[in-house]
């Protein structure tokens, strides 16, 4: 998988926008929407929104095949089994079997293939090209990241109120926040506040 670019901006139905790097693209693709009270940040809502996610950096998935309606619904199962797979483990709990069996099955499926161009210089991904391939390709990597060396590094942001789940790739592995220009600097300026307030 080409992941040497990994995040996404991330838009709030109140306002504003902020660039959230979650550290892989499946984890990236769990912050496309929800279920629930997160169902406000849907912004999967047909067919052909999937396929503009995908096509976009590092995937840059160019589908040979329209997306279809049971793939989108394929495409947000597996999401919510990656939110709630990820959330578990940075909390330190059991996964769910279903979750798991979620996961599984759309490993299961072929995935992308990279092609080298005639040039030999670049790569793309061998025809066809279909959603269910790249779904596939995001449920691997998640398996990879939860049996491999970072797997004891997926962490939920330290914000009180913040859900956002990200990988820590970083070599001391010490990122506590989704953002530093989102919650890192709310918090150093609750800090800031708060060591005023006790020198006045």
């Amino acid at each position: 998988m080409r992941t040497s670019t990994t995040g996404r901006v991330l838009h709030d139905p109140k306002g504003g926008s902020f660039r959230f790097d979650a550290g892989a693209v499946c984890l990236d693709f769990a912050h496309t929407g929800g279920e629930g009270p997160y169902a406000v940040f849907e912004t999967l809502h047909e067919p052909g929104d999937l396929a503009e996610w995908l096509a976009e950096p590092p995937l840059s998935v160019a589908l040979t095949v329209p997306v279809t309606p049971s793939e989108l619904v394929a495409a947000k199962t597996l999401r919510q089994a990656v939110w709630v797979v990820a959330h578990a483990r940075a909390d330190g709990l059991p996964l769910a079997a279903e979750d798991v069996a979620v996961i599984n099955r759309a490993a299961s499926a072929p995935a992308l293939a990279p092609e080298l161009a005639a040039d030999g210089g670049s790569v793309g991904w061998a025809p066809p090209v279909t959603a269910t391939q790249a779904l596939s390709t995001m449920a691997r990597e998640m398996i990879e990241l939860l049996t491999g060396p970072l797997a004891g590094r997926i962490r939920e942001c330290a914000s009180d109120n913040c859900p956002l789940v990200f990988v820590d790739s970083s070599r001391p592995g010490a990122r506590r926040w989704c953002s530093m220009e989102r919650c890192g600097n709310r918090h150093k300026l609750r800090a800031h506040r708060a060591r005023q307030s006790t020198d006045g």
